[in-house]
């Protein structure tokens, strides 16, 4: 049997790790500047996150969710008081796609209602219900494609305000800071308006920060940055460092129901250590501000260099989620960048580069990166 290819993949073995470089299997050292989709938060093999994991996994990896599991009780009043959600509920699963499939399953339970409106350029996971709310029809199947979705452009609330008024909307979902749309941010009139539309119309406002959460953005969440409090807020990559989990953080409002969400490996006892880990080193090291300040020193780098760098024609981000758009396509820089400046990019439509490392990037890595840019050109 042989894999079922699913990515071009570039002809390299990543064997190792250390905070925000990797190392291929013939020794050559990489900067990197994507954290595997952003799913590296704290910095690959974190000596902390390396010894409780180690440490669980010695005890117990698992068990069912059928009994008592201390930790993630833990880890939901740690959560709670980091981001400032310590009224909501926390409901742990495996993945960003799951996540979503649970706040929109929450949303319709609640409101009756089927019908959702997402972004132009969303992503939200390749599940049933998520793949029919991400604006690709490149990966929605016919199976998927059940009309439960209108699409509209971010940032048009006149548009959004409109299709609510029709009283069908189950919910709302928003990235306020799209990672696989181009690194596109909502502004705060849109938000505070369609959050205030929401609720005049008793539509459910959920907020996807699978990718733009978890501290990214200078920010514990990217929405905070627009005086908004969604209804149901979905996260993953970086909750676990690299283990697989995600979880949704669930408004007061919703009470539970025994048998309506339900999961086999959702918060079980590694990816929960795990979890605790990263906010042990997030809260110690101070990441979060450290993606603000950092971020905002990357961006200003990259301004500086567009202004004598013809290709570039954008900068955009918040924190340490940035996106540069190129007049050409991305693929003969991000190749230079990889093959012979060993430096890991992301991408992003068919001419952006979409930055996403950990959030221990420091400025110096930020120069160094600059210095391999440049001659990627």
């Amino acid at each position: 049997m042989k894999l079922y290819d699913v990515f071009p993949l570039f002809d390299l073995n990543i064997v190792k790790g250390s905070g925000c470089y990797v190392y291929d299997d013939k020794g050559q050292e990489y900067l990197d500047l994507y954290g595997g989709h952003a799913v590296i938060s704290i910095g690959h093999c974190h000596p902390h996150y390396v010894k409780k994991v180690s440490e669980q996994l010695s005890t117990l990896g698992f068990y069912s969710n059928s009994v008592i599991n201390t930790l993630q009780r833990e880890l939901a009043a740690r959560l709670g008081k980091v981001c400032g959600y310590d009224d909501y509920q926390l409901f742990l699963v495996n993945s960003g796609a799951e996540a979503n499939e649970n706040c929109l399953k929450l949303a319709s339970f609640k409101t009756g209602r089927t019908r959702v409106l997402s972004a132009e350029k969303a992503f939200h996971g390749r599940t049933s219900l998520a793949v029919e709310i991400t604006n690709n029809p490149k990966i929605i199947a016919p199976i998927n494609a059940n009309n439960h979705c209108t699409y509209l452009p971010l940032n048009d609330l006149a548009a959004w305000e409109a299709e609510l008024a029709k009283g069908d909307v189950c919910a709302c979902i928003i990235e306020c800071v799209q990672g696989v749309g181009g690194i596109r941010l909502a502004t705060k009139e849109f938000a505070q308006g369609l959050q205030a539309a929401c609720r005049k119309y008793g539509t459910i406002l959920i907020c996807d920060e699978i990718q733009c959460g978890y501290g990214r953005t200078g920010k514990f969440f990217a929405h905070q940055w627009l005086d908004i409090r969604p209804d149901l807020i979905s996260v993953a990559k970086g909750i676990a460092d690299g283990l697989p989990m995600g979880a949704v953080l669930i408004s007061p409002d919703f009470k539970p129901e025994y048998g309506q969400l339900g999961t086999t490996f959702g918060g079980n006892h590694l990816a929960c250590s795990a979890a605790l880990a990263v906010l042990d080193v997030m809260e110690e090291e101070n990441l979060v501000e450290n993606a603000r300040t950092t971020g905002e020193y990357l961006i200003s780098c990259l301004n500086e260099y567009k202004l004598t760098q013809p290709h570039i024609t954008d900068v955009r981000g918040r924190g340490l989620m940035v996106g540069i758009d190129l007049d050409m396509p991305y693929k003969e820089v991000r190749n230079n960048l990889l093959f012979k400046q060993h430096c890991f990019t992301g991408c992003a439509s068919t001419n952006i580069i979409r930055l996403l490392p950990a959030l221990c990037l420091t400025k110096a890595m930020v120069d160094d990166f600059m210095n391999r840019f440049k001659k990627a050109f």
